[in-house]
């Protein structure tokens, strides 16, 4: 029970402390609301900031998931010191390389070369002109993650029979005015006749990857694209990792293939990129990173400013209960209670601006949420709201600390002679 006396004794000096202030705010409130309004500002910026960089930070990562985080991507390259040396058609990938890269690259589980050509397309009357046609092999639907909703993918023989078969997808179907079900229907591409045997899911891209509606597709086995157009190359080369720990295995093994594969000498550049969506992911990460630690910063500059605020006006109210200070002192009021109750209210003064902040915060995240459909998951995080709080508490500790002291230290006598 002795134990507890000086604890109750600092519990009601405290909760005596926070009404006086309270009492105050509540009698001076317009001036306790432009006293606030730069942390108010300054808590609102913070939710707002951290909101919408979260949302983006979610709404981007969502799009590398659905893109496919595990992807690969291999291309001919001609490197600066090589030009005059090498034509662009000489890096190109061959299809010797592919199949070395499928036979030896341990790290993907998928792999597929993209062939692609412009051709007419038509349906009885109807005549598309300049549709892009990609030649791919069935291993394309693992990577892209795309069903066949009717029909079938590409056979291993339709590849070895450079078959004449096409698959579509439903844009197709709709800009030749072809039957919902257009599996067993043919098409002429650039003038040869084409079964469709299967209808892919029409992807839309997002804005992150070029975004735009969706666009007709049509795929061919890449052995009749390269039948249909013997002078274009292999435009590049896409696979899946078996785990997306292995982003740099792949990269390592790809690049010891595809130099062996080249005859590169060890000082020569290498005539081909090798790129994961990894390396992509993580830079977007360290620039997400970068731009909330530059944008914190500013925005509590804001902070700054209101805690500048709040010690302006506890001078000004230290000055205005100077006579009050001296009368509580004369009746025995130890400094240090005169000092908590200003750097109290001071904490109360920042705290209630973050309350405000907070709320004005969340407000405009709704209407952030509603500005774009990259932002549809703008959020405030829990530690931008701990944080904002926090720091709005230690800005009324450290910017009323002064005006506290100064209080604590008046001289009785000369307090109750003030004017």
């Amino acid at each position: 029970m002795i134990l507890l006396t000086p604890v109750m004794m600092v519990l009601r000096v405290l909760s005596q402390t926070v009404l006086l202030a309270l009492v105050q705010i509540f009698n001076n409130k317009i001036r306790t609301f432009l006293t606030t309004l730069g942390i108010i500002v300054a808590v609102a910026s913070i939710i707002l900031v951290m909101g919408a960089l979260s949302g983006m930070q979610r709404g981007v990562l969502d799009q590398f998931e659905q893109f496919g985080v595990k992807r690969v991507f291999m291309d001919g390259r001609l490197p600066r010191s090589m030009r005059g040396k090498m034509s662009w058609s000489d890096v190109q990938l061959k299809i010797e390389e592919v199949e070395a890269v499928r036979e030896h690259v341990t790290s993907l589980e998928h792999f597929c070369p993209m062939y692609f050509g412009s051709y007419s397309v038509q349906y009885n009357e109807l005549i598309l002109e300049g549709i892009r046609s990609a030649g791919i092999e069935p291993s394309w639907h693992d990577i892209e993650h795309r069903d066949i909703l009717n029909g079938r993918r590409f056979t291993k023989i339709d590849l070895e029979q450079r078959r004449n078969v096409c698959v579509i997808n439903e844009k197709a179907i709709e800009e030749l005015n072809m039957p919902t079900n257009a599996v067993g229907e043919f098409v002429l591409l650039s003038g040869r006749r084409f079964l469709v045997v299967g209808i892919v899911e029409t992807m839309e891209n997002s804005a992150m990857f070029g975004g735009g509606d969706a666009q007709t597709e049509i795929y061919i086995p890449i052995t009749t694209a390269m039948n249909l157009n013997p002078d274009g190359w292999i435009n590049f080369a896409q696979g899946e990792l078996k785990d997306a720990d292995m982003a740099m295995d792949a990269v390592a093994e790809i690049t010891f293939v595809l130099r062996k594969m080249r005859g590169l000498e060890p000082d020569e550049e290498d005539t081909f990129d090798v790129e994961v969506m990894q390396e992509y992911l993580e830079d977007f990460k360290k620039i997400g990173l970068v731009m909330t630690m530059i944008t914190g910063a500013v925005v509590l500059v804001s902070l700054v400013v209101g805690g500048i605020g709040i010690m302006n006006i506890m001078l000004v109210s230290v000055s205005e209960r100077t006579r009050e200070i001296g009368l509580r002192k004369a009746m025995g009021a130890h400094p240090m209670v005169i000092l908590l109750q200003f750097l109290v209210e001071a904490v109360v003064l920042c705290l209630a601006g973050a309350v405000f902040g907070i709320a004005v915060g969340q407000l405009g995240l709704m209407g952030i949420r509603q500005a774009h459909e990259m932002l549809e998951e703008a959020a405030a995080p829990l530690w931008a709201i701990v944080l904002s709080a926090g720091l709005s508490a230690l800005a009324g500790i450290g910017f009323g600390m002064f005006p506290a002291i100064r209080a604590s230290l008046l001289n009785p006598i000369d307090a109750l002679r003030h004017e």
